[in-house]
This record gives C-alpha cells, sequence and structure tokens, in this order.
C-alpha cells in the first residue's frame, strides 16, 4: 500500500481510482461501483483520485480564488449574493450558520453557477437558484477559469453518479435525468486562521451534512475538515495531493432510505494560516423527483421520507441554514 493510501487508512476515509469508470470494458466500471458501495454504506465520504481533471487547471482555480478573497473589502461587497436573485456573489464572513445553537460560521464564500440570463424560461419563470452570475471585472482571468472548472467538475459528478448507479445493482445510466441540465454550485471558501480566543463552538464551517447529491471538494495543505465516524469520533481528512474529496448528500440518502450516509462533517482551522477550499455541489435536475429505491426497501419497511422535487428539496434547506 502506498504511502498516501495508508495515511487515508488510518483516518478511516478510503481512497478511490476511478479511472475505471472511463474504461471501456464494463467489468472494470463494475468493480469501481462495488468500492464505491463499501465506501457509501459504511461512511458516504472518499477521496478520489485518478479522476482526470488537469492539475493546471485545479492550480489556476486556487490563484484565482486567493486574488478574489485578497481583494479590497469594498471591491467583494459590490459583488454581495444579496443582490443576486439567484445566490450567486460574495458571501461575507459570519454570515452563515451551519450548526445551530453556535456562533456563525468563520469563512467567507463566493457562489458559482450555471451561466443563464435574465430572459431563460427558468429565471423568467422564478426558478430556484438559476440566472447570471455575478463577476469581479477588476480579474480578467476569474470567469474562463470558473467556468472551464465547473464544466470539468460537471463531468466529473456525472461521471461519479454513473458509479453509484453500479454500485446500487442499477443500470449505468439510472441517474441520467438527474444529471440532465443538473443544478451545480462552485462554491469559493476562505477560512482566516482560528482565533486563539474564539467563542465557545465557534468554527469554520459548523457539523452539518451537505443539501445535495455528491460535493466533490478541492481543498489546499492546510487540513480542518474533519468527518464525523460512524462512532462518533471525528476523522481529520487530511489533504491528499491530487484528491478530491467527496462525499454524499441529503438527497442520495433520501434516495436510499439511509442505504448510504449523508455524514456530518465540519471545519476547524487550527493551521495557524489561512485555509482556501473549493467544494463544488453537484445537485442534479431541479424537476428530478428523488423518492426511495425500490430496491433500497427491506419487505415490510416504508420509506423514511416523502418523494420531494430537488428544486424544493433546496428551497427547504437554504431555509433553514440561512433563517429565511
Amino acid at each position: 500500500m502506498s504511502e498516501q493510501s495508508c495515511a487515508a487508512a488510518w483516518q478511516g476515509l478510503p481512497v478511490i481510482s476511478v479511472a475505471g469508470l472511463r474504461a471501456d470494458d464494463p467489468a472494470r466500471r463494475q468493480e469501481v461501483g462495488a468500492t464505491l458501495h463499501e465506501a457509501c454504506r459504511d461512511m458516504g465520504f472518499f477521496y478520489c483520485v485518478d479522476h482526470g481533471v488537469p492539475a493546471d487547471l485545479i492550480a489556476a482555480v486556487f490563484e484565482q480564488s486567493r486574488q478574489f478573497f485578497a481583494l479590497p473589502e469594498t471591491s467583494k461587497e459590490a459583488l454581495n449574493k444579496n443582490r443576486s436573485t439567484c445566490n450567486r456573489g460574495y458571501e461575507p464572513l459570519r454570515d452563515q450558520t451551519l450548526e445551530p445553537g453556535t456562533p456563525p460560521d468563520l469563512k467567507e464564500g463566493f457562489y458559482i453557477g450555471p451561466e443563464k440570463s435574465l430572459s431563460d424560461p427558468a429565471v423568467v419563470a422564478g426558478r430556484f437558484n438559476q440566472g447570471p452570475n455575478q463577476w469581479p471585472q477588476d480579474m480578467p482571468r476569474f470567469r474562463a477559469v470558473m467556468m472551464e472548472y465547473s464544466a470539468a467538475m460537471t463531468a466529473l459528478g456525472e461521471q461519479l453518479m454513473r458509479g453509484i448507479a453500479l454500485s446500487l445493482g442499477l443500470a449505468e445510466d439510472y441517474f441520467a435525468t438527474f444529471c440532465h441540465d443538473p443544478l451545480t454550485t462552485l462554491r469559493l471558501l476562505h477560512y482566516p486562521p482560528q482565533p486563539a480566543k474564539a467563542p465557545p463552538g465557534q468554527k469554520g464551517a459548523g457539523a452539518h451534512t451537505d443539501f445535495g447529491g455528491l460535493t466533490l471538494l478541492l481543498q489546499d495543505d492546510s487540513g480542518g475538515l474533519q468527518v464525523r465516524a460512524p462512532d462518533g469520533n471525528w476523522l481529520d481528512a487530511t489533504p491528499i495531493p491530487g484528491s478530491f474529496v467527496v462525499n454524499l448528500g441529503d438527497m442520495i440518502s433520501r434516495w436510499t432510505n439511509n442505504r448510504y450516509r449523508s455524514t456530518l462533517h465540519r471545519v476547524i482551522n487550527t493551521s495557524g494560516r489561512e485555509r482556501y477550499s473549493v467544494p463544488f455541489f453537484h445537485t442534479g435536475n431541479p424537476d428530478q423527483v428523488v423518492e426511495c429505491l425500490p430496491g433500497c426497501l427491506a419487505p415490510g419497511e416504508s420509506p423514511l421520507w416523502p418523494p420531494v422535487t430537488v428544486e424544493d428539496h433546496l428551497r427547504t434547506m437554504y431555509d433553514r441554514t440561512y433563517g429565511r
């Protein structure tokens, strides 16, 4: 076992090569599906390697993110997402509280989604989280880099959903409608160092599960991400160069009647330096109805949740975490 794999195994999070999902041989794709099944059932978190996303694109995303958060406050506030009808743009420090009963999260962010004009039918109809992005005017490469990265991550998300289908014994294209014209969110995050005398309970990101389908997290080398293990302990998701940390969101849990886990996680930046991370949320088609898969019910068992569309689920989750 490689040094990286040993480190990950010690932390309890599996390392999964997804190169086989791109293979012509169905057996290789099935092999990855079987590995995904164990990870999704046991932890709901895994390191994704051999994903094919270019290293130079990843480096460009980090560089543009650092440059954006280094802008003057007035420049960032001019792009405040409160000016957007679709939750796009800058999120100030302490604007979100992910863990009820704790101080606001010690992080600032920037939201980017699929670009849709004000004349797009979905935008005219007032569909949730659909519309134009806000872009910094004094960063000429920012938009192109972020849209290229979003396209690469959307493709990787679709690839992983094919693997999830195989992991459940379903046809490989079972989630094709879910992946068609998906809602996605690229979120740039900046965490200042945790203060030595932080208010009780304050974290970079409070303990939470993610709303949607899959989260594909790019993190720098600062550490700070922790995952709640089944025994209740918090495991450090130590950064592995060249990997994404992938976790399942609440909708996958609903789909599988909790057979697959949507796991609590949090961030506490104790590195003593600035921390940057880039989660990509693959949330799926807004009209997709999420209801328990028949194969995930034992004899006599009932679904834990009623059917819900992706869009309605998202509205509920945003209301809960932003208090509106």
